[in-house]
């Protein structure tokens, strides 16, 4: 048997992990780095750290594994979207990367919306608003700041390209990732060049289009030198993080529907044809999957208010969890278990930073509703559970809104080990919550684009029914899902009712 290696690059750290044929995690390895911010709004990172950071965490993965190199018979790079790194001829990077988080570009945004109307980016490109985010707005930003480097570019990268280039030396991209540069016809499946024409570039300064799942070419002899895999193995393009996981999650057709709920919250709904929303609510993707379309809204804090509760007010919850070599947010929710569903009345909107899709409020703040005197702590931690679950049910409605049936969700990120939490959202959602066996979906995603590639598997479906594993199943309990009916209203309207007063803050 032959084994397939999915390496996964961040914003803050690189996984890789290598997989056997049949899809069981053999080894992993992790590297990470910092974000350099010169300024407010600004984040950049030398692009040579994130090949630096591969490399570490390869040589890793062939230490502990002691598989022989050439066994290993393809890789497949996953990446974070939108991180721009122009290069030169030889693939140099020409500047530090300007990473996703980059809002520097906020005048170019406006720049670009005036010019072609928010309705006919998002019909082209499959994005509802024009944000500094984007590559297109960030490329344009160069030209207007930084014209010595804008004039030497020979290719804009993002971070899965960059290291497909250290790799093989070829430049090329895929659809899942470009579509959220700007300069994607998501449809036609190529550059917009009306986009390309306004920020002053043309497609030969971008990589070659291809699919996900396709042969790039041979890791070279340098990269061999550089990294420890054989000159015979395969590399094949990946796909967008989310794209990723989702195929590492087995979401590759309609009806199945993934959520992760990490430091932000993503859901990601496969579609069989692009899907613009009329009010604009939600991104529309290139799936990794050929000739199919993904919706994925998010929110910026879900995780991450749970870390926030556990930071300011677990003091003793960590201290107990270090003496007892347990996790702190264990004993949080093992505390939150003993509360009943609806936390009492206690309600919260998770809005610490913004909220995404329905709302688009960034003017939006956390609320904790209902607070009385028999309240306790573990009240508020289950009230925070509940809410993140209250989202995800928002964004369930929204995709059946527009059509999309939604039979059964499928959990990754960290809070998918949570047993309560993971209940809790079948409970509020009325739909069954599906675990994975592994955590690193998006890793094994790319493990099964590169067995695509490889001829290991004929399709990426059948690549799925192999190597995607499911853990366990939480059905809808009808006792606590009558609480959440009522408690849903509640939290619809009590955003509805104070929208207007967040910008006041």
């Amino acid at each position: 048997m032959g084994y397939l290696l999915g390496i996964d690059a961040g914003t803050t750290g690189l996984k890789a992990v290598l997989f056997d044929e049949g899809g069981d995690e053999i080894a992993i390895g992790r590297a990470e780095y910092s974000l350099y911010m010169p300024e407010a709004d600004m984040a950049e990172l030398d692009a040579e750290e994130y090949w630096n950071a591969c490399k570490r965490a390869v040589s890793e993965i062939l230490s502990t594994s002691k598989i022989d190199p050439k066994k290993i018979r393809a890789v497949a790079v996953s990446s974070q979207g939108e991180t721009l790194i122009p290069v030169n001829r030889e693939g140099r990077p020409l500047r530090r990367a300007i990473v996703w988080l980059d809002n520097r570009s906020k005048d170019e945004s406006e720049i670009i919306r005036k010019q072609f109307g928010a309705d006919t980016i998002f019909k082209v490109t499959g994005q509802p608003e024009v944000v500094p985010t984007w590559p297109a707005t960030k490329i344009l930003w160069l030209k207007r700041n930084e014209p010595r480097v804008f004039d030497k570019v020979y290719k804009y990268l993002l971070v899965e390209d960059f290291i497909v280039f250290k790799l093989t030396g070829i430049f090329v991209t895929e659809y899942s990732l470009v579509s959220s540069t700007l300069m994607f016809d998501i449809s036609k499946e190529d550059w917009w060049e009306e986009m390309l024409n306004f920020i002053g570039i043309n497609s030969g300064q971008l990589p070659k289009l291809m699919s996900s799942g396709e042969v790039v070419g041979n890791v070279t002899e340098r990269a061999s030198r550089e990294t420890g895999l054989s000159s015979s193995t395969i590399v094949s393009t990946g796909a967008l993080d989310q794209a990723a996981g989702a195929v590492g999650a087995g979401n590759i057709k309609p009806g199945i529907i993934t959520e992760t709920t990490g430091t932000v919250l993503a859901l990601l709904a496969t579609i069989e044809n692009p899907i613009c929303d009329p009010k604009r609510r939600i991104p529309c993707h290139h799936h990794a999957v050929p000739k199919k379309f993904f919706l994925i809204p998010w929110c910026p804090t879900a995780g991450i208010v749970l870390k926030w509760f556990r930071d300011e007010f677990g003091q003793y919850e960590m201290e107990a969890a270090e003496k007892m070599k347990v996790d702190a947010y264990d004993l949080l929710t093992l505390e939150a278990s003993k509360v009943a569903a609806g936390s009492d009345g206690l309600l919260m909107l998770p809005y610490f930073m913004g909220a995404g899709p329905p709302e688009f409020d960034p003017h939006a703040r956390g609320i904790l509703f209902g607070l009385t005197l028999k309240h306790t702590k573990a009240h508020v931690v289950r009230a925070i559970l509940e809410s993140i679950a209250f989202m995800i049910r928002k964004n369930v409605e929204l995709f059946e809104e527009l059509g999309i049936p939604v039979k059964e969700i499928r959990s990754m990120g960290g809070a998918s080990r949570s047993p309560l939490w993971n209940q809790i959202k079948a409970d509020v959602t009325s739909k069954p919550i599906i675990t994975l066996q592994t955590e690193e979906a998006a890793s094994l995603g790319a493990a099964i684009l590169a067995g695509v590639a490889y001829g290991a598997f004929k399709s990426i479906e059948e690549g799925c029914k192999t190597m995607v594993k499911l853990k366990r199943k939480y059905e809808t309990r009808l006792e606590d899902k009558n609480v959440y009916e009522k408690l849903y209203k509640v939290y619809c309207n009590l955003y509805d009712h104070v929208r207007e007063l967040f910008p006041l803050l």
